[in-house]
């Protein structure tokens, strides 16, 4: 048997192998069509309202209809809700290519279908997260979230620079036609896989809101989860949203257009790669509380410096922290959570994350494109950092008690009734 580096040592367990082959391919594409479908809203409008409003279609199903994927997470399995959603994802992706390679792209074909998207994202990314904690055993389950991350961040480098260069050859339609063939990866990769978690931790009993409100109600009153979530929707809400910006800031700020989009989204891409992977040669999960306090807080800085660049070489230097802490942020909270989460509730508690973590983009989305009008597009990202500086100084402030709630919290993992506080 091939033996695998210690930082790769989650993918000795089939399925999650399996998985992440499929994934390498597919988020690629993904991440082709993210920064092709900016770059298609900019040229059909050239207004940043616009992009805004289409990062809100676009993640606003998962800001309401997260949490109901996480219900249905808890109740089947998640390789089927997993094949679900990435055949309808596929099916989307096609649709658009075919209307912009037959040049009939409205604004409104774009943002129905980023719309409908992320509306399968709702449902999938709960069941992503529940998966990984599947498919591997305890002590690799740190080691598999940071791999987990490594591929969507690794996408997120290449993706962008691809696409900069199929959209300024061959337009954007080709980005979305690949994007929908590397969804066969996946699929394949998925239907390879032999066994089929009856995972069902979830007791029947209730209606599906009171089950719904049962895991709202355990993350809201586990101080240590819900000081998490706080911090990651307040990043991702304030933080995140600069993307929606990065069309202006490629071209009206740097002068450097589709390319200068490209290379600026590969920065943060390779910034993010390098947090995930640091994630995956950590070992324990000791002292993660603090990485998340201090990310936070770089990030927030790291954000106020990019603001104030007008030079490409040195924006996409900047970008490198930016994507790197974040990422340090977003998979130690993951990991913490999936630590700390008893089996019965941890789809709907991770659909929690998946709100905070993508939910919130469409609300800051509105903010961004509402703040573009009222000031220049580095004002806006300024203030949005000073806003990530503040929440990562006050989760600092409260770690000593975060700290002492969590080493309980843990120690009663598998009793969740006697956690509840």
């Amino acid at each position: 048997m091939l033996k695998l580096p210690d930082a790769l040592r989650a993918l000795r367990h089939r399925e999650f192998g399996l998985f992440a082959s499929g994934q390498v391919i597919s988020l690629i594409g993904t991440w082709m069509q993210m920064v092709a479908q900016s770059w298609l809203i900019y040229r059909l409008t050239g207004s940043s309202t616009a992009l805004g409003l289409a990062t809100f279609f676009g993640q606003l199903p998962i800001l309401i209809f997260a949490p109901l994927g996480g219900l249905i997470t808890d109740r089947i399995t998640t390789r089927r809700l997993l094949l679900y959603t990435q055949v309808s994802a596929m099916l989307l992706a096609l649709v658009l290519s075919i209307l912009t390679l037959g040049h009939w792209v409205r604004l409104w074909h774009v943002v129905t279908a980023a719309f409908l998207l992320g509306l399968v994202n709702a449902f999938d990314n709960p069941g992503r997260q529940v998966f990984v904690a599947e498919a591997v055993p305890k002590e690799d389950l740190m080691n598999a979230i940071a791999l987990n991350s490594s591929m969507v961040t690794g996408a997120r480098f290449l993706g962008p620079a691809v696409a900069g260069l199929f959209v300024a050859l061959w337009g954007e339609g080709w980005c979305f036609l690949l994007n929908a063939l590397s969804y066969l990866a996946v699929i394949a990769a998925l239907l390879k896989m032999k066994s089929q978690r009856k995972a069902k931790h979830l007791e029947h009993r209730g209606s599906p809101l009171d089950q719904l409100k049962g895991g709202f109600a355990f993350a809201g009153s586990s101080l240590p989860i819900r000081r998490l979530l706080i911090l990651l929707g307040l990043l991702s809400l304030l933080g995140t949203s600069y993307s929606v910006l990065m069309p202006i800031f490629a071209d009206h700020i740097l002068h450097g257009g589709a390319r200068a989009l490209g290379i600026l989204g590969s920065a943060s891409g390779f910034g993010a790669l390098a947090g995930a992977l640091t994630m995956a040669l950590r070992k324990r999960a000791r002292g993660l509380a603090s990485w998340i306090a201090g990310a936070s807080l770089l990030f927030g800085i790291s954000l106020l410096a990019f603001s104030m660049s007008r030079d490409l070489l040195l924006s996409a230097l900047l970008l490198i922290p930016v994507g790197y802490t974040f990422m340090i942020e977003m998979a130690a909270t993951n990991t913490l959570l999936q630590m700390m989460l008893p089996d019965a509730f941890r789809g709907r508690v991770m659909s929690i994350y998946t709100v905070m973590f993508l939910g919130m983009v469409p609300i800051g989305g509105l903010l961004v494109g509402g703040l573009g009008r009222f000031m220049s597009a580095p004002a806006t990202v300024a203030v949005t950092g000073c806003g990530c500086i503040v929440a990562g100084a006050i989760f600092a402030l409260g770690l000593p008690e975060w700290r002492r709630v969590a080493h309980q919290l843990m120690a009663t993992k598998d009793d969740p009734v006697s956690k509840q506080r």
